[in-house]
């Protein structure tokens, strides 16, 4: 269906839409706007990717009052990078309904600068539950004419510890009429938030389109903690790769890591949760443009980031989350571009590696080094009839 073809949509809308370079609505887009137009809730289990803030953002700029500075939608995200990425696409959406505005609030930044652009007057707010609930509770926010709530990546928020500011939030809504959730999964709690909050909700699946998903060749590499920062190195060496992101555990080991990279003459730098917002924004800013060759980041990178031309994720760490090891790699092989990632473990994390690769359904390809340590080989593969060995580089 083609976004010109939508019914009951400010002409303002259809017209930004189109400045943004989408004709054909997806899968998300066609099943969920028409829903939410006609003021249903929505729980979507949909994959990152497809097109869920436009799914969410039509219905809800439409019902928004231009004349009424106060919020009326609130949007809530689970990091602030995808916080700030769904603000930036709904100041797009809003670009020819300059009344409309949009605020965006999330820790690690200025509470006081936040409180003043909240003030100044808007009508939706793009915000991390623990943030909102500060400024919830410092009054300097009024949710009282708030009708439409939306929950993004809602399975990551409720997971990550959020579930009963989520709670309090909405509770506090009380001019609610619909609350959306969007979710890569139907997890217990985000079914517990649906039950207690939601009335007859839509419920809607998109599969991923197999055309869209990325193409990454992932490969598992058995090591041992002293040989992992040579493997990281001879591995962004041999394949010649120019952007690449390394993915660890912990803050501390991000730091360690990045400053060992430094020392063996890698652009690099670190991401992770105790850098302030600015530090974060410039750190992004250098890597996408190509100033940073590696960014070694925790998890809290994984989510909402947007770089294309990422030649290769390497798995410093055996991920937590299966579906941490998902999003990772997913830093890869976007804009129909191939991709490459590597996943490192030690001989007493094989269990647990088979187990997170067989959950999520990965095809990842054992390899080990050559005699020289320069050349990654393949393991050997069972044909059906005889075993090959595949050399790689």
């Amino acid at each position: 269906m083609l976004y010109k073809d939508l019914t009951g949509v400010r002409p303002e809308i259809l017209q930004a839409v189109e400045r943004m370079g989408f004709t054909e609505m997806t899968e998300v887009q066609e099943k969920t706007i028409p829903v939410m137009m006609a003021g249903h809730d929505v729980i979507a289990k949909a994959p990152t990717g497809t097109g869920k803030t436009c799914a969410f953002g039509i219905p809800i700029i439409e019902r928004i009052d231009p004349s009424r500075p106060l919020p009326q939608a609130v949007i809530l995200a689970p990091t602030r990078e995808l916080a700030q990425q769904i603000a930036g696409d709904l100041e797009e959406l809003t670009h020819f309904l300059p009344d409309v505005r949009t605020v965006c609030v999330y820790g690690g930044a200025d509470m006081q600068k936040q409180a003043n652009r909240l003030k100044k007057g808007c009508q939706i707010v793009v915000a991390t539950p623990g943030r909102l609930m500060d400024h919830m509770r410092h009054k300097s926010i009024d949710v009282s004419a708030v009708t439409s709530i939306v929950l993004d990546e809602a399975d990551e928020m409720l997971n990550m510890g959020f579930y009963k500011d989520v709670r309090k939030i909405i509770d506090a809504m009380k001019a609610r009429k619909s609350l959306c959730m969007f979710s890569a999964t139907i997890s217990r709690e985000v079914m517990d938030i649906g039950w207690l909050y939601q009335r007859d909700a839509e419920e809607i699946i998109v599969q991923p389109v197999q055309a869209s998903q990325p193409k990454i060749t992932q490969y598992t590499l058995c090591t041992t903690g002293r040989s992992k920062l040579a493997d990281v190195a001879q591995i962004i060496i041999s394949g010649g790769y120019k952007r690449v992101m390394v993915f660890c555990n912990t803050k501390f080991t991000t730091a360690t890591l990045t400053n060992q990279l430094a020392r063996l003459n890698f652009v690099t730098d670190c991401l992770h949760g105790d850098l302030s917002q600015g530090e974060r924004n410039k750190i992004m800013a250098a890597f996408r443009e190509g100033k940073i060759a590696v960014l070694v980041a925790t998890d809290v990178a994984a989510r909402g980031i947007d770089v294309e031309d990422v030649d290769a994720v390497i798995n410093y760490e055996v991920p937590s989350s299966n579906e941490y090891y998902t999003h990772r790699i997913g830093r890869t092989g976007r804009a129909k571009k191939e991709g490459v990632s590597y996943l490192l473990y030690d001989a007493s994390e094989k269990k647990r590696v088979d187990e997170l690769l067989r959950l999520t359904r990965s095809k990842a390809t054992p390899v080990h080094w050559d005699a020289s340590h320069t050349s990654l080989i393949e393991e050997e593969v069972d044909t059906g009839d005889k075993f090959q060995i595949r050399s790689y580089f």
